[in-house]
């Protein structure tokens, strides 16, 4: 495969769920897609880290420094540069504008720890929402992978996994259990499935 889709992914925190797309790039589930880019809207992110020791280029982009505008013209300038097919927000905290999301329709992939619609739309990011499916008192939780659209959490669901909530559980075992069982199995296969379209796509216009 050539034209493999071309992915940035956007991230501010650790990492985990970068390096679990990275993970499947290397044992080969990811055959349509390269990661060839990661922008992190905070400096300090050990996702920077991840991405320096794959060799894949990385860099900070400070939303705090730059404002929304001049953030989301620098996030455009990088995928741009790196002709970038496909978009994965991974632990991104940033909320990106309705021009932003539009420039990329079908082309911006979310993971949220949640099983939307549950959980999920503005405030509603990392321990936040662990802490209210607890506070609920729901048996089940679970990860969802939509694409981005002008909502919050609104757009499309590409894939579902549940996850059972268990006697004792913090928001923080909460979390990982998500990760672990979900997050992590959910996004490098969504992932593979919208960069097999696009390698295909870009296949037709050779």
């Amino acid at each position: 495969m050539l034209n493999k889709a071309r992915i940035a992914v956007l991230v501010s925190g650790g990492g985990t769920n970068l390096e679990a797309l990275f993970n499947a790039q290397a044992a080969g589930s990811l055959p349509h897609g390269e990661i060839v880019l990661v922008l992190s809207s905070n400096p300090d992110a050990f996702a920077l880290e991840r991405a320096g020791r794959r060799g894949v280029p990385a860099f900070a982009v400070s939303r705090k420094e730059l404002g929304p505008a001049g953030f989301e013209a620098a996030l455009t300038r990088k995928l741009t540069e790196y002709q970038v097919d496909l978009i994965v927000l991974a632990g991104f905290l940033s909320i990106l504008s309705s021009d932003f999301v539009r420039r990329w329709p079908d082309r911006i992939v979310n993971v949220h720890p949640s099983l939307i619609p549950a959980f999920c739309g503005k405030g509603f990011y990392g321990l936040r929402v662990h802490q209210a499916a607890l506070e609920r008192g729901v048996k089940v939780t679970g990860a969802t992978v939509h694409l981005v659209n002008e909502i919050p959490d609104g757009g499309r669901i590409l894939l579902q996994k549940a996850v059972d909530i268990l006697p004792g559980d913090t928001p923080e075992t909460l979390q990982r259990r998500v990760m672990e069982q979900a997050e992590w199995v959910l996004l490098p296969k969504a992932v593979e499935q919208l960069a097999a379209h696009i390698a295909a796509e870009k296949e037709d216009h050779l």
